[in-house]
């Protein structure tokens, strides 16, 4: 387990100062009668009670404390982690300054994801983002009061975070993916990359919330493309060679990846490359780093734009009038080298399609 915060400096805010009061001259200014002592005492007393209050208004601010819990580690997270910090700053937050993230990472450990909500919890944080469905159902069997930020979600109507996308109705907002409904686009890309695909082995993790509709989806998707699939679920890296050799013996052509946590995910393009194997992914890093190709919403916007609900929770919203937002563009990319290594042209009308090939 990883678990960083930062030391905030404390910022102040100033009472306005009473205007002050002036006279022309000349102005007659009758002369009051002496008050008795015990008025001037309690007078006194006032006065100090009121400085005291003003003394205290003037005193450091509560700073904003966000929880931010990640299935992964800090490595393997920084494509997202820093676009959620820039988002932040765009908006005036400064961490360490103004606001504290407390970053608490499961370093692949799932059993861990429950002791760290119910860390956060305790630590009484302002809010807590997630980075995904599955630190999201940790949280949410943790907190019903504490607002909750989705970076990412692939169905969350599905899976039981809000009672709509529309009106949230709970403690819980943030951002989908629409993961059950473009896992059957994955499917016809993979296709029309393959053109003569007849047998894909689909792999994912069934423990993730949301991938049971994927795979429905994908399933639709492949009646009518006549693409017979092979399900294979992949708890961890270890099953990832055991899944590969089912694949081989089920004369599987290609691999499509649902949604998997990027410790899993991460570890599948060398195994694709050495079975020969074209795989398309739900996450674009992994392209980035050998992967053949992965289309979705771009995770790292997801986390920028989740900045923007903190700041708006933090200025008095609550995320059940919080709508989730859905993503307006899908990304779609292709790795020619990671194609060139498996032996794969890409046809010109899938490379024409994508939004960014290298």
């Amino acid at each position: 387990m990883t678990k960083t915060s930062q030391t905030a400096i404390p910022w102040f805010r100033s009472a306005n100062p009473k205007p002050v009061l002036s006279f022309a001259e000349g102005s007659a200014i009758q002369k009051r009668p002496r008050r008795p002592k015990w008025a001037r005492v309690v007078a006194l007393v006032v006065i100090f009670a009121f400085g005291g209050a003003v003394a205290q208004a003037q005193q450091p601010g509560k700073i904003p404390r966000v929880g931010y819990l990640s299935i992964s580690s800090p490595s393997l997270t920084s494509f997202r982690t820093e676009p959620f910090r820039q988002g932040l700053r765009d908006l005036g937050y400064v961490e360490g300054k103004n606001i504290v993230i407390e970053w608490r990472y499961a370093e692949g450990k799932l059993d861990r994801l429950h002791e760290l909500a119910a860390e956060l919890v305790r630590l009484k944080v302002n809010i807590i983002v997630t980075s995904g469905p599955i630190p999201t159902q940790s949280i949410k069997e943790a907190t019903v009061t504490i607002p909750i930020v989705m970076a990412f979600d692939s169905d969350p109507v599905g899976n039981g975070f809000v009672a709509s996308l529309a009106r949230p109705g709970g403690n819980i907002t943030g951002l989908s993916i629409l993961a059950p409904e473009i896992s059957g686009k994955r499917l016809e890309l993979l296709k029309e990359v393959v053109p003569k695909l007849s047998r894909v082995a689909v792999l994912g993790n069934s423990s993730a919330p949301g991938n049971a509709q994927s795979l429905r989806e994908t399933e639709l998707a492949a009646g009518a493309l006549k693409v017979q699939l092979q399900i294979l679920d992949v708890q961890g890296p270890k099953d990832i060679e055991s899944a590969f050799r089912a694949a081989g013996k089920g004369r599987a052509g290609g691999v499509l990846v649902l949604n998997t946590p990027p410790f899993i995910e991460g570890k599948i393009p060398d195994v694709a490359v050495r079975n020969r194997l074209p795989a398309i992914y739900f996450n674009s890093q992994i392209v980035d780093g050998g992967g053949l190709m992965s289309y979705g919403a771009s995770l790292a916007d997801l986390d920028r734009r989740a900045a923007t609900y903190v700041d708006k929770i933090l200025k008095g919203r609550t995320p059940d009038d919080l709508p989730v937002e859905q993503p307006m563009k899908f990304e779609f990319i292709i790795n020619l080298k990671a194609a060139k290594q498996i032996g794969l042209t890409i046809p010109p009308n899938v490379l024409g399609a994508c939004r960014r090939k290298f």
